[in-house]
Protein backbone atom coordinates (compact mmCIF):
# COMPACT_ATOMS: atom_id res chain seq x y z
CA UNK A 1 0.00 0.00 0.00
CA UNK A 2 2.99 2.31 1.14
CA UNK A 3 4.59 1.59 -2.38
CA UNK A 4 1.51 2.25 -4.43
CA UNK A 5 0.85 5.54 -2.71
CA UNK A 6 4.58 6.63 -3.39
CA UNK A 7 4.88 5.72 -6.95
CA UNK A 8 1.40 7.55 -7.18
CA UNK A 9 2.66 10.69 -6.43
CA UNK A 10 5.67 10.53 -7.85
CA UNK A 11 3.92 9.72 -11.41
CA UNK A 12 1.73 12.75 -10.42
CA UNK A 13 4.59 15.10 -9.87
CA UNK A 14 6.51 13.82 -12.63
CA UNK A 15 3.61 14.17 -15.46
CA UNK A 16 2.82 18.00 -13.58
CA UNK A 17 5.87 18.93 -15.68
CA UNK A 18 5.12 17.83 -18.84
CA UNK A 19 2.92 20.16 -21.17
CA UNK A 20 0.96 17.51 -22.64
CA UNK A 21 -0.57 16.77 -19.42
CA UNK A 22 -0.12 19.75 -17.52
CA UNK A 23 -1.79 22.77 -19.13
CA UNK A 24 -0.60 26.24 -18.68
CA UNK A 25 -2.64 28.36 -16.37
CA UNK A 26 -4.57 31.81 -17.80
CA UNK A 27 -1.73 33.84 -15.82
CA UNK A 28 1.00 32.16 -17.47
CA UNK A 29 -0.24 32.74 -21.17
CA UNK A 30 -1.15 36.24 -20.85
CA UNK A 31 2.51 36.96 -19.23
CA UNK A 32 4.32 37.40 -22.34
CA UNK A 33 1.82 39.98 -23.26
CA UNK A 34 1.85 42.12 -20.18
CA UNK A 35 4.63 44.97 -20.45
CA UNK A 36 7.16 44.52 -17.33
CA UNK A 37 6.25 41.05 -16.69
CA UNK A 38 8.44 38.20 -15.35
CA UNK A 39 9.73 36.20 -17.63
CA UNK A 40 10.12 33.10 -15.65
CA UNK A 41 7.47 30.73 -17.46
CA UNK A 42 8.00 27.74 -15.06
CA UNK A 43 4.55 26.42 -14.05
CA UNK A 44 3.36 26.07 -10.31
CA UNK A 45 0.24 24.32 -10.34
CA UNK A 46 -1.34 22.25 -7.42
CA UNK A 47 0.27 19.75 -8.64
CA UNK A 48 3.95 20.15 -9.87
CA UNK A 49 7.57 19.65 -7.97
CA UNK A 50 7.68 23.47 -7.47
CA UNK A 51 4.69 23.74 -5.56
CA UNK A 52 5.48 20.65 -3.93
CA UNK A 53 8.63 22.06 -3.11
CA UNK A 54 7.14 25.07 -1.40
CA UNK A 55 4.75 22.99 0.69
CA UNK A 56 7.42 21.01 2.26
CA UNK A 57 9.94 23.19 2.86
CA UNK A 58 8.99 24.91 5.93
CA UNK A 59 8.33 21.35 6.93
CA UNK A 60 11.94 20.22 6.48
CA UNK A 61 13.29 23.47 8.02
CA UNK A 62 11.44 22.50 11.28
CA UNK A 63 12.64 19.54 11.16
CA UNK A 64 15.79 19.84 10.53
CA UNK A 65 16.42 22.20 12.87
CA UNK A 66 15.12 20.33 15.87
CA UNK A 67 17.03 17.65 14.63
CA UNK A 68 20.07 19.35 14.74
CA UNK A 69 19.04 20.80 17.80
CA UNK A 70 18.97 17.20 19.59
CA UNK A 71 22.39 16.35 18.53
CA UNK A 72 24.02 19.86 20.22
CA UNK A 73 24.00 21.96 16.60
CA UNK A 74 23.17 25.41 18.67
CA UNK A 75 24.82 27.52 15.41
CA UNK A 76 22.23 28.83 13.47
CA UNK A 77 22.14 27.57 9.79
CA UNK A 78 21.57 30.74 8.15
CA UNK A 79 24.38 31.96 9.43
CA UNK A 80 26.65 28.90 8.86
CA UNK A 81 25.48 28.96 5.12
CA UNK A 82 26.30 32.56 4.82
CA UNK A 83 29.82 32.03 6.25
CA UNK A 84 30.85 29.17 3.28
CA UNK A 85 28.85 31.45 0.86
CA UNK A 86 26.70 28.83 -0.12
CA UNK A 87 23.83 28.95 -2.95
CA UNK A 88 21.58 27.71 -0.87
CA UNK A 89 18.95 28.85 1.67
CA UNK A 90 18.42 27.32 4.78
CA UNK A 91 14.95 25.95 3.29
CA UNK A 92 16.76 24.61 0.23
CA UNK A 93 19.75 22.89 2.28
CA UNK A 94 16.88 21.35 4.57
CA UNK A 95 15.07 20.06 1.94
CA UNK A 96 18.25 18.38 0.29
CA UNK A 97 18.86 17.24 3.88
CA UNK A 98 15.03 15.60 4.16
CA UNK A 99 15.51 14.27 0.91
CA UNK A 100 18.99 12.40 1.14
CA UNK A 101 17.30 10.95 4.58
CA UNK A 102 14.22 9.98 2.63
CA UNK A 103 16.27 8.17 0.21
CA UNK A 104 18.61 6.50 2.78
CA UNK A 105 15.31 5.13 4.73
CA UNK A 106 13.99 3.80 0.96
CA UNK A 107 17.66 2.17 0.41
CA UNK A 108 18.04 0.68 3.83
CA UNK A 109 14.61 -0.96 3.98
CA UNK A 110 14.99 -2.51 0.34
CA UNK A 111 18.22 -3.86 1.81
CA UNK A 112 16.35 -5.03 5.00
CA UNK A 113 13.56 -6.95 2.71
CA UNK A 114 16.34 -8.92 0.94
CA UNK A 115 18.60 -9.86 3.86
CA UNK A 116 16.00 -9.98 6.22
CA UNK A 117 18.23 -9.98 9.31
CA UNK A 118 17.26 -10.52 13.18
CA UNK A 119 14.66 -7.36 14.34
CA UNK A 120 16.75 -5.95 16.28
CA UNK A 121 19.41 -5.48 13.24
CA UNK A 122 16.61 -4.57 10.76
CA UNK A 123 14.88 -2.10 13.09
CA UNK A 124 18.71 -0.50 13.78
CA UNK A 125 19.37 -0.09 10.53
CA UNK A 126 15.93 1.34 8.60
CA UNK A 127 15.99 3.76 11.82
CA UNK A 128 19.88 4.70 11.79
CA UNK A 129 19.72 5.27 7.97
CA UNK A 130 17.69 8.16 7.82
CA UNK A 131 19.92 9.96 10.81
CA UNK A 132 23.10 8.93 9.58
CA UNK A 133 22.17 10.76 6.81
CA UNK A 134 21.19 13.58 8.10
CA UNK A 135 24.27 13.57 10.28
CA UNK A 136 26.74 13.36 7.30
CA UNK A 137 25.52 16.91 5.32
CA UNK A 138 25.34 18.28 8.63
CA UNK A 139 28.90 16.96 9.10
CA UNK A 140 29.67 18.41 5.84
CA UNK A 141 28.64 22.13 6.52
CA UNK A 142 30.59 21.91 9.87
CA UNK A 143 33.45 20.51 8.30
CA UNK A 144 33.55 23.53 5.36
CA UNK A 145 32.41 26.40 7.93
CA UNK A 146 35.23 25.10 10.13
CA UNK A 147 37.73 25.22 6.71
CA UNK A 148 36.49 28.61 6.15
CA UNK A 149 37.13 29.81 9.73
CA UNK A 150 40.94 28.51 9.78
CA UNK A 151 41.56 30.27 6.07
CA UNK A 152 40.59 33.44 7.42
CA UNK A 153 42.18 33.31 10.33
CA UNK A 154 45.55 32.70 8.74
CA UNK A 155 44.72 35.39 6.12
CA UNK A 156 43.57 38.30 8.79
CA UNK A 157 47.97 39.11 9.35
CA UNK A 158 48.48 40.01 6.01
CA UNK A 159 44.96 41.67 4.99
CA UNK A 160 45.35 44.00 8.38
CA UNK A 161 49.07 44.55 6.87
CA UNK A 162 47.73 45.56 3.56
CA UNK A 163 44.79 47.79 5.25
CA UNK A 164 47.32 49.64 7.04
CA UNK A 165 49.71 50.20 4.18
CA UNK A 166 47.08 51.30 2.32
CA UNK A 167 45.37 53.88 4.95
CA UNK A 168 49.02 54.90 5.54
CA UNK A 169 49.18 55.93 1.79
CA UNK A 170 46.23 58.40 2.15
CA UNK A 171 43.34 55.75 1.30
CA UNK A 172 39.85 55.93 3.50
CA UNK A 173 38.78 52.50 4.59
CA UNK A 174 36.47 52.05 2.34
CA UNK A 175 38.44 52.60 -0.44
CA UNK A 176 41.04 50.30 0.93
CA UNK A 177 38.37 47.41 1.59
CA UNK A 178 37.43 48.08 -1.80
CA UNK A 179 40.80 47.63 -2.89
CA UNK A 180 41.79 44.35 -1.12
CA UNK A 181 38.54 42.60 -2.34
CA UNK A 182 39.11 43.56 -5.97
CA UNK A 183 42.50 42.63 -6.05
CA UNK A 184 42.63 38.99 -3.55
CA UNK A 185 41.39 35.68 -4.19
CA UNK A 186 41.37 34.34 -0.79
CA UNK A 187 38.54 33.64 2.08
CA UNK A 188 39.11 37.62 3.47
CA UNK A 189 38.37 39.03 0.44
CA UNK A 190 35.59 36.96 -0.51
CA UNK A 191 34.40 38.20 3.00
CA UNK A 192 35.26 41.93 1.91
CA UNK A 193 33.71 41.59 -1.27
CA UNK A 194 30.44 40.83 0.67
CA UNK A 195 31.05 43.74 3.01
CA UNK A 196 31.18 46.11 0.18
CA UNK A 197 28.08 45.06 -1.23
CA UNK A 198 26.10 45.85 2.17
CA UNK A 199 28.18 49.41 2.39
CA UNK A 200 26.88 49.95 -1.23
CA UNK A 201 23.29 48.95 0.53
CA UNK A 202 23.25 51.59 2.37
CA UNK A 203 25.40 50.33 5.76
CA UNK A 204 28.28 52.28 7.63
CA UNK A 205 31.54 50.44 6.85
CA UNK A 206 31.79 49.72 10.92
CA UNK A 207 28.73 48.22 10.86
CA UNK A 208 29.57 45.72 8.05
CA UNK A 209 32.44 45.12 9.28
CA UNK A 210 30.65 44.18 12.73
CA UNK A 211 28.23 42.05 10.63
CA UNK A 212 31.23 40.08 9.11
CA UNK A 213 32.76 39.48 12.33
CA UNK A 214 29.30 38.00 13.60
CA UNK A 215 29.07 35.72 10.69
CA UNK A 216 32.68 34.54 10.47
CA UNK A 217 33.04 34.03 14.33
CA UNK A 218 36.68 34.22 14.50
CA UNK A 219 38.82 35.82 17.49
CA UNK A 220 41.26 37.84 15.64
CA UNK A 221 38.56 39.62 13.48
CA UNK A 222 36.68 39.88 16.46
CA UNK A 223 39.73 42.13 18.02
CA UNK A 224 40.52 43.86 14.34
CA UNK A 225 37.06 45.25 13.72
CA UNK A 226 36.77 47.21 16.93
CA UNK A 227 40.32 48.87 15.62
CA UNK A 228 38.98 49.71 12.24
CA UNK A 229 36.50 51.55 14.06
CA UNK A 230 39.14 54.06 14.95
CA UNK A 231 39.54 55.02 11.38
CA UNK A 232 37.76 58.07 12.15
CA UNK A 233 39.29 58.85 15.66
CA UNK A 234 43.04 57.90 15.90
CA UNK A 235 45.49 59.33 13.62
CA UNK A 236 47.98 56.19 13.90
CA UNK A 237 45.24 53.64 12.50
CA UNK A 238 48.34 52.40 10.42
CA UNK A 239 50.60 51.29 13.78
CA UNK A 240 47.79 50.27 15.30
CA UNK A 241 46.42 47.80 12.52
CA UNK A 242 50.45 46.52 12.49
CA UNK A 243 50.32 45.48 16.15
CA UNK A 244 47.12 43.87 15.80
CA UNK A 245 48.42 41.82 12.58
CA UNK A 246 51.15 40.96 14.98
CA UNK A 247 49.30 39.78 17.28
CA UNK A 248 47.31 37.64 15.32
CA UNK A 249 49.98 36.05 14.30
CA UNK A 250 51.83 35.12 17.38
CA UNK A 251 48.19 33.79 18.51
CA UNK A 252 48.81 32.08 15.04
CA UNK A 253 52.12 30.68 15.83
CA UNK A 254 51.19 29.58 19.23
CA UNK A 255 47.88 27.48 18.32
CA UNK A 256 50.57 26.12 15.54
CA UNK A 257 53.09 25.02 18.15
CA UNK A 258 50.27 23.48 20.28
CA UNK A 259 48.79 21.49 17.37
CA UNK A 260 52.32 19.98 16.99
CA UNK A 261 53.10 19.20 20.49
CA UNK A 262 49.82 17.47 20.63
CA UNK A 263 50.88 15.56 17.65
CA UNK A 264 53.57 14.67 19.04
CA UNK A 265 52.29 13.02 22.34
CA UNK A 266 49.82 11.47 20.25
CA UNK A 267 53.02 9.40 18.01
CA UNK A 268 54.23 7.94 21.79
CA UNK A 269 50.67 6.41 22.07
CA UNK A 270 51.08 3.58 19.68
CA UNK A 271 54.69 3.10 20.63
CA UNK A 272 53.87 2.51 24.12
CA UNK A 273 51.71 0.26 23.51
CA UNK A 274 53.29 -2.01 21.09
CA UNK A 275 56.64 -1.84 23.49
CA UNK A 276 53.75 -2.66 26.67
CA UNK A 277 51.89 -5.59 25.16
CA UNK A 278 54.67 -8.07 24.56
CA UNK A 279 56.65 -6.58 27.49
CA UNK A 280 53.84 -8.19 29.89
CA UNK A 281 53.54 -11.14 27.54
CA UNK A 282 57.12 -12.10 28.72
CA UNK A 283 56.05 -11.60 31.92
CA UNK A 284 53.55 -13.41 32.18
CA UNK A 285 55.00 -16.73 30.46
CA UNK A 286 57.69 -17.16 33.30
CA UNK A 287 55.07 -16.06 36.17
CA UNK A 288 52.72 -18.43 35.26
CA UNK A 289 55.15 -21.00 35.18
CA UNK A 290 56.58 -20.25 38.32
CA UNK A 291 52.79 -20.42 40.14
CA UNK A 292 52.27 -24.15 38.02
CA UNK A 293 55.83 -25.04 39.82
CA UNK A 294 54.83 -24.10 42.95
CA UNK A 295 51.37 -25.32 42.99
CA UNK A 296 52.40 -28.76 41.71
Amino acid sequence: MAAALTMWIGTTLLLAEVRWFSRPTLTERLRPFVPGAATDTRRTGALSVDSFRDVIAPIARTFGSRMARAFGVRESLDVRLERVHSPLDASEFRVKQLSRMVLSLGVAAAVTLLVQPPAVVALLGVLGAPVLAFLVVEQQLAAASARWQRRLQLELPVVAEQLAMLLGAGYSLGSALQRIAERGTGAAATDLARVMRRIRQGVSDVDALREWADVADVKALHRLVPVLALNRDASDLGRLLGEEARGIRRDAQREFVETMERRLQSVWIPVTVATLVPGAVFLAIPFLEALRLFSS
